[in-house]
């Protein structure tokens, strides 16, 4: 049983930072002469054992097989990301490639995220992501209707964030231009603004009143909805750089690995991951800190991408517990902020090009 890690004292957090970073870097247990010889610290090698004891007791450490060195444990890399962690000065070379991606002149996010990831993936040897979360307050604001033929017509939902969508309709009654018009008129009455748990049972009552008992039509309609509505609140995962994690000894095993890229594709558990995150920092999942059961040997770093206030998107990386967090966490940062402010000034050159014309 752990011993609760409360205050440490400096020596300890000297020793646990040391571990740390040798293993990040050389992925092995790390024992009581490796830190002696480092220099370090100035105490005899016995006095670092038994420090090392006290840290395992409390869970920051564990001893791999008969090892005689330590590994830090999901909960002493915590320990590390929130308490020792160093700030990361980025190089001239990162700085630039980071440069070369503000350049971008495009408003569309998914061509920033998905550039930003692969700078990501470039800086950090770790397998880059992409996200636009899911949009759980996005809307249908407009519907509209063309007709085809008397038993077939396009149904036009224009979303509050500004995508449009299209379903072709078949029915079993006749419609025409006017019929059509009724029926847009009616859904934009009763519908438009609402998401999908306030499309009430007397919101359908009301629009098949509206459309004189035509159920059958109002049932085709409205699952079209609901499905524009789930495409709408779905979110999008884009990943690069997957073969970044074969080159790490923690994802040998082919049935882990198999599993963690099942997560990637399925991309359900890795959006709600993202989507349900209310800090505008960096966040670090560790391991079994994550709902994402098969990345509990794995860590994710992600920044969201903010946007008037709102989340838009996010990168991150994902990689082994080992991860050289001051690193990852300084190019999310400055990735991330970057573009931020490249929305920002996109945004502000709309307004002012509105205004000129």
């Amino acid at each position: 049983m752990a011993k609760q890690v409360n205050g440490l004292s400096d020596r300890k957090k000297q020793i646990l930072k040391a571990i740390v970073e040798a293993h990040i870097r050389g992925g092995e247990p790390v024992g009581s002469k490796y830190i002696m010889e480092s220099k370090q610290l100035t105490c005899s090698s016995a006095t670092i054992r038994n420090e090392m004891a006290e840290l395992e007791s409390m869970g920051l450490l564990e001893q791999p097989h008969t090892s005689a060195g330590r590994v830090p444990s999901k909960q002493g890399y915590r320990f590390y990301v929130d308490a020792l962690l160093e700030e990361y000065a980025m190089t001239a070379k990162e700085i630039a490639q980071i440069d070369q991606l503000m350049k971008i002149k495009m408003a569309e996010l998914d061509r920033i995220l998905d550039n930003a990831s692969k700078v990501a993936t470039s800086l950090t040897n770790y397998t880059g992501f992409a996200v636009k979360p899911r949009s759980r307050s996005v809307t249908v604001k407009r519907f509209e209707t063309a007709l085809i033929d008397s038993h077939s017509f396009i149904l036009i939902l224009v979303a509050s964030d500004g995508s449009v969508k299209t379903r072709n309709i078949i029915t079993d009654s006749e419609v025409d231009t006017k019929r059509l018009s009724h029926l847009s008129d009616a859904l934009n009455e009763l519908v438009s603004g609402k998401d999908a748990q306030e499309i009430t049972l007397p919101i359908m009552i009301g629009l098949e009143n509206r459309m004189a008992g035509d159920s059958a039509l109002v049932n085709t309609v409205m699952k079209s909805v609901y499905e524009v509505m789930s495409e709408l609140d779905g979110g999008e995962l884009k990943v690069s750089g997957l073969d970044r994690l074969l080159q790490y000894p923690e994802f040998s095993d082919s049935a882990e690995l198999g599993e963690l890229l099942g997560a990637f594709e399925r991309k359900d558990a890795i959006l709600d991951l993202v989507s349900d995150t209310e800090s505008d920092s960096v966040s670090v999942v560790i391991g079994s800190e994550s709902s994402v059961k098969v990345i509990n040997n794995s860590t994710v770093v992600f920044k969201p991408i903010k946007n008037n206030g709102k989340t838009v998107g996010a990168i991150g990386v994902i990689g082994p517990l080992r991860m050289d967090y001051a690193k990852v966490l300084a190019t999310l940062d400055n990735l991330g902020g970057n573009i931020t402010q490249l929305l920002s000034d996109h945004k502000h050159k709309d307004k002012g090009e509105d205004h000129d014309g």
